[in-house]
């Protein structure tokens, strides 16, 4: 995955995406976080999240498709976080950490999460840690992603069910950068 040899790889730990795994839910968009101080092709900040639009998406070591292919993510709806663009290309981070270019038609604007811990994740009805339970999301389950409130808890969506995360239980809300 990382040498100049080395044949594409296909990512699939968390971008296979089984049975047991929660549909990607068509949630509502969430509004952009305030526009950065610097300016982007796109005139949105980075960083920010989007997800991916397509079951197979090329990533490559540099923007453009001359450059070497890295892997495929298999995933359609798998959240990303974009950590530098240009005209075209978006250079994203993917929950596993791995940093590559895709081209910008195969992502999409939607909000998603995943849950990459191990193990089940509550979803709550309300956002307090003694609410009715609502749901539980799966580990490596994707959820489309409602709304953060101010304290961190998010509201998740899948399979036509919602509820709250606590904070830190679901990746892709954080805007921080995620990739080092």
């Amino acid at each position: 995955m990382t040498g100049q040899g080395d044949p594409p790889a296909s990512r699939t730990g968390v971008m296979a995406i089984s049975a047991s795994v929660l549909i990607f839910a068509a949630a509502s968009a969430l509004a952009a976080p305030p526009a950065a101080d610097r300016s982007t092709p796109s005139g949105l900040p980075v960083p920010r999240y989007v997800t991916l639009k397509f079951n197979d998406v090329n990533a490559r070591a540099g923007p453009g498709d001359d450059h070497r292919l890295l892997w495929v993510y298999h995933a359609r709806g798998l959240p990303v976080q974009v950590v530098a663009e240009n005209l075209e290309w978006r250079r994203i981070c993917d929950p596993e950490g791995g940093l590559a270019w895709v081209h910008k038609r195969t992502t999409d604007g939607r909000r998603a999460v995943i849950r990459m811990q191990p193990g089940a994740v509550t979803l709550y009805a309300h956002p307090k840690a003694d609410a009715r339970v609502a749901a539980y999301l799966n580990s490596r389950a994707l959820a489309g992603l409602v709304k953060c409130n101010d304290k961190g808890w998010c509201k998740v969506q899948a399979d036509g069910v919602s509820g709250w995360a606590a904070p830190g239980q679901v990746w892709g809300t954080d805007e921080r950068p995620q990739c080092g």
